[in-house]
């Protein structure tokens, strides 16, 4: 596995090999201890599976707080996203700051975004799907979300921002300068 560190200390860009031949290929894309190695220790306990029919659809900018903050790690299984992580842990040099990667199926590569970071994506292509595995279970108690066009936070997402497809609650998001982080730096 290749790994990239990105702007954003903890945030990691994956991409796993593949095994190719005349039929397709083959990639393990998720393996425990390859995993503590490269510094992602916590366990996952859920997966998630996330459908996006048109381009444009933009879901976040999202969080879960303590006691149940997750820790992601991010793929596309079909089309392509750009998938974003902004940090929001109170006092870190990066706050408020964003990293942004292209996540494709034909890549098969893959986004760590740690608990204390917003993340969202955009579609590029129709029928995106996202897969990512999660750190500790939804809890709706503890579910959160920014503005996707903060523009305190100015996140380039490729596309006319005015023509994403939202949800009603990322639409009524607060900006980051109305939202109290529940998280914190912890150097």
């Amino acid at each position: 596995m290749h790994v990239e560190k990105t702007d954003l200390p903890g945030v990691l860009h994956l991409v796993p090999k593949r095994f190719g031949d005349s039929r397709g290929f083959f990639s393990e894309v998720y393996n425990k201890k390859t995993a503590v190695e490269i510094g992602i220790p916590m366990e996952f306990v859920q997966d998630n599976h996330s459908l996006s029919r048109e381009v444009g659809v933009v879901r976040g900018l999202h969080f879960q707080a303590p006691p149940h903050a997750q820790d992601k790690l991010v793929r596309v299984g079909a089309g392509r996203v750009l998938d974003v992580a902004v940090d929001i842990r109170k006092g870190s040099p990066t706050y408020g700051k964003w990293v942004g990667v292209e996540l494709s199926a034909e890549r098969g590569n893959q986004l760590f975004i740690p608990a204390g970071f917003l993340h969202g994506f955009a579609t590029l292509e129709p029928d995106s799907e996202l897969l990512y595995k999660c750190s500790d279970v939804y809890a709706p108690d503890c579910d959160g979300a920014v503005r996707f066009d903060d523009p305190d936070i100015g996140i380039d997402w490729g596309m006319d921002i005015s023509a994403a497809i939202l949800s009603d609650k990322d639409a009524k998001a607060p900006y980051l300068k109305d939202f109290d982080s529940p998280f914190v730096y912890e150097g």
